[in-house]
Formats: structure tokens, C-alpha cells, sequence
């Protein structure tokens, strides 16, 4: 194989041709940029030949090697059968980070020709200059800067959509398209993004957020898995109708919010507090707390971080993860399912409890999912319950209980579905004993575990309820 072919053969690679090869970095780098990757290129001259050419590709070859330098160092190692790199410049279109110039001097490349300069990570100059230590067995000459201006200028151009992009996504995020959460049936609301929130460090958080901001309830409704804030639909016009306000997040993993790749990044302590972040971001006052399922095991944890925030609490089939019960066997059964089943139909969970519900509905509870990829949460979650005593969880969640025992002074409402065989009625009727004042609950002998499916007589009599 000729390595020099397209490239053209000069007959020494002195610094008086640096800029011949630094062109060919470049045409390196746009490559890069059409793969959507960081435009970094490199090529490794020997004898006035292109022996070797790279360009960044980590996200592509899911490597974090795989740098623009790295890519030619194999390359030419390859070609002249040798990993030491005796006589040959390597060009490159930015200085490069200490992982490459640490292979740079193993490979005892003569010299280095870097473009633009690296002021956050750069070790030949920026932040450090690696290569200018005698102490080092190998020698390797550094020359910075040539081209700098078509090389920076490549990188300017490329981030500078990201940039304009108020919400990009984390490489280690998928995102559902928005065509498959559009049109959906009685989710007429439009959406709103946060995507600085400190917990979630980039991810994009979604929330409905309708109503008057000064209105005298804001009904905070938390989800459970694997559902999302479409589950609220019939519950959410009631209380618009009453005056109120209406703030319907998705946890990060479910939803219109942004769906880690790893089942690694879901824990308690994260959504919990990515809540108590959006709660201080909209500085929500007044707030009636809606929760159910893990909508309940997270959020019945947050008014006592600020409970001067909170007026009341509709609890539906939820419960307090203290770690000191036994999970009840109902629950154990379902965590061992979702771990059999990885892509089992949404849909059609929600379907089989509520029968009158239209193919669409359906539909539109399994959008978010579209494949296996989108559903780390679906999985993580089961696991996730705290189930002992020094579990993720379980400490903040035994604080929780005595808050709700002897600190809460709200008004407090409670929903059953009966039907429920893992957060019924026992596990409700546990929980109201330990809220101050809960009343007598609401019970729905036909309504199942996603109580809210029967929603509307829910929040009819919530909104008689909860003055504000």
C-alpha cells in the first residue's frame, strides 16, 4: 500500500514545508467534523511522505484513544512495521493533551507540529510543556502555531452551533426525537427545558409548567417508573380550571428528558436532588405535592429541605423506602420481571389496569422508549428501592417519615387504588399512619397501580380539598 497516494511526495519534511502538511492535517480534521467528531486531524510525514494520516474519532469508535494522534501513531507504526518512530514528524491541527504526547515520546517521534493552541488541556506549551524535560530518555523537538488560524477557526466553527444550542446533548445521552412526542392524545401543553441544573451536569430535564406563576396552589406532580408526565393528562385541566398552577417534571430517563446510555448513572441521591434543584430553579411557593410510586419514594424526601415551600401533599399509591420493612413480595415479583423482561411493553403495563384506555394512549406511554438504548431507567429503577437499612436512600428517607410524623403542619390528601398488588391499600394505609393529619383516604376499588388513569374525580376532590 502507498501511503503517499492523494497526498504527493516532497523531498524532505522540513519546518519550510510545515505548512504544506499542516493543510493536509486539516483536510483531516473537516473529515472529523463531518462524522461529528471534534475536528482533529493529524498526519505522520517521514522522508517528505505521508506515511500515515488520523483524525479524532472517540465518540465513533466509542474509544478514548482514539485521538487524532493517536490514530496516526498506530497507523504509521503499522506501515513500517516498528513502534519506534525514528525520523518522522508528526502534525497535528491543535496541541495535543498528555495522552498523546506521552505516545509521541514513546514512539520517539522527532518532531511535533501542533495549529491551534489548547489553553485547557495542551501539554507542549499551554498548560504544560511536557515534551521540555531533560529528565525524559527521548528528545522531541515542538513547534507550535502553524496555521493556527484555519485550525482554531475549524474548531470555532463547529462548536459554534453546540454553543447557540441552549440544551446539547451529552455524549453519554440519547434523546427521543421530538416527532415521536408529538400529537399525542389530551397532552396539549408545551414543553419546557432546564439543562444546567447542577445534579445533572448537562443532561436536559423537561417539565410542563402551566398556569399562572402567582397562582394560590401550584400542584408539583411527580412521576413513577416507567412512566412520565403524560401520566397526569386528566388530572392536570382540573386544576388549570381551578386557577391553579400545574409543574410536571421527567425525571432524567424518562420521558421528554434526556435518557443516560448506563444503567450506572441512576440513583437516589441524583433525583432527588435534580428535583430539589428544579423546585429552587422555579422557585416554586405554595406547592401541593402529587406523587406516586417512585414519584412518592423520591419525593416525599424533599419538603423537609424547605418546607416553608409546601401547603399539602396528595400521596397515591407510594410509600417511605426506609429500609426497615421487608419489600413486599408483590414488589420482589415485579423487580424480578423488569430484570427478565428489559423491553417489555410500556403501553401495555398501563393498559392491562385500565382497560378503557385507546390504543393511542397507549402509544404514547411506550414514545419516550423507542428502543432498548432509551430505557436504562426502566431498568435501573426496581433495584433502586432501598431495601435495607444502610441502602442508597433509605437513611434520607427514615429522616423523611419523622419529619412527616412530627414536623408537617400541611394539609394532607390521600388516593387508593385498590387494585393495586405491590403500593395497595395495606402499604397506603402504613403511610398515612405516619403523616400528621392525614385524613381518612379517597379509595378506588377499581383503579390500579397508576391511580391516575382514574384521575379525575382525584383531582375534583383535591381541588375541594386543599384551600389555599
Amino acid at each position: 500500500m502507498d501511503a503517499a497516494v492523494g497526498y504527493g511526495v516532497l523531498s524532505v519534511d522540513t519546518p519550510s514545508q510545515d505548512a504544506h502538511w499542516m493543510g493536509l492535517a486539516l483536510e483531516q480534521a473537516r473529515l472529523a467534523a463531518e462524522s461529528s467528531e471534534v475536528p482533529v486531524g493529524a498526519v505522520v510525514v517521514k522522508n517528505g511522505q505521508v506515511i500515515a494520516t488520523g483524525r479524532n474519532a472517540p465518540i465513533g469508535s466509542h474509544d478514548p484513544t482514539a485521538h487524532a494522534e493517536v490514530v496516526a501513531l498506530r497507523e504509521a507504526a503499522r506501515v513500517l512495521g516498528n513502534y519506534r518512530l525514528d525520523g518522522c514528524t508528526l502534525y497535528v491541527t491543535l496541541e495535543p493533551c498528555a495522552m498523546c504526547s506521552g505516545a509521541m515520546l514513546h514512539a520517539r517521534v522527532d518532531r511535533v507540529v501542533f495549529g491551534a493552541a489548547d489553553p485547557r488541556t495542551g501539554v507542549a506549551g499551554s498548560v504544560l510543556n511536557l515534551f521540555d524535560h531533560a529528565q525524559l530518555n527521548h528528545q522531541t523537538q515542538v513547534t507550535g502555531g502553524v496555521q493556527a488560524d484555519e485550525c482554531s477557526q475549524l474548531l470555532k466553527d463547529f462548536f459554534r452551533p453546540k454553543r447557540m444550542n441552549p440544551h446539547p446533548l451529552r455524549e453519554d445521552a440519547l434523546r427521543t426525537p421530538d416527532e415521536a412526542l408529538v400529537d399525542l392524545p389530551d397532552y396539549p401543553w408545551q414543553p419546557n427545558y432546564v439543562s444546567d441544573l447542577p445534579s445533572i451536569a448537562g443532561l436536559r430535564m423537561h417539565y410542563l409548567d402551566e398556569g399562572d406563576s402567582n397562582a394560590p396552589l401550584t400542584w408539583l406532580c411527580l412521576h413513577g417508573n416507567p412512566a412520565w408526565s403524560y401520566l397526569y393528562r386528566k388530572m392536570i385541566p382540573i386544576w388549570l380550571a381551578a386557577g391553579h398552577r400545574v409543574v410536571a417534571p421527567d425525571l432524567i430517563g424518562f420521558g421528554k428528558s434526556d435518557k443516560p446510555k448506563k444503567e450506572s448513572f441512576h440513583n437516589f441521591e441524583t433525583h432527588r436532588q435534580s428535583l430539589i434543584d428544579l423546585i429552587e430553579r422555579l422557585d416554586l411557593q405554595r406547592v401541593v405535592l402529587v406523587v406516586q410510586d417512585w414519584g412518592g419514594i423520591l419525593g416525599l424526601t424533599l419538603p423537609m429541605a424547605a418546607p416553608e415551600r409546601f401547603k399539602g401533599l396528595l400521596a397515591m399509591n407510594t410509600t417511605l423506602a426506609t429500609g426497615e420493612v421487608p419489600l413486599s413480595a408483590g414488589f420482589l415479583a415485579w423487580r424480578d420481571w423488569c430484570q427478565n423482561q428489559p423491553l417489555f411493553d410500556v403501553g401495555k403495563l398501563f393498559a392491562r389496569g385500565n382497560r378503557n384506555m385507546t390504543a393511542q394512549e397507549t402509544a404514547a406511554y411506550n414514545a419516550p422508549f423507542p428502543d432498548k438504548g432509551f430505557r436504562s431507567a426502566l431498568q435501573a429503577f426496581p433495584p433502586m428501592v432501598p431495601e435495607f437499612a444502610d441502602s442508597h436512600g433509605a437513611a434520607i428517607s427514615r429522616q423523611a417519615r419523622d419529619f412527616w410524623r412530627d414536623e408537617w403542619q400541611g394539609q394532607s390528601f390521600m388516593a387508593i387504588g385498590q387494585q393495586d398488588p405491590v403500593l395497595g391499600e395495606p402499604v397506603m394505609r402504613h403511610l398515612q399512619s405516619q403523616i400528621n393529619g392525614c385524613p381518612e383516604p379517597m379509595l378506588l376499588p377499581d383503579a390500579g397501580h397508576f391511580v391516575q388513569e382514574q384521575g379525575r374525580a382525584i383531582a375534583e376532590a383535591a381541588v375541594r380539598h386543599f384551600r389555599p
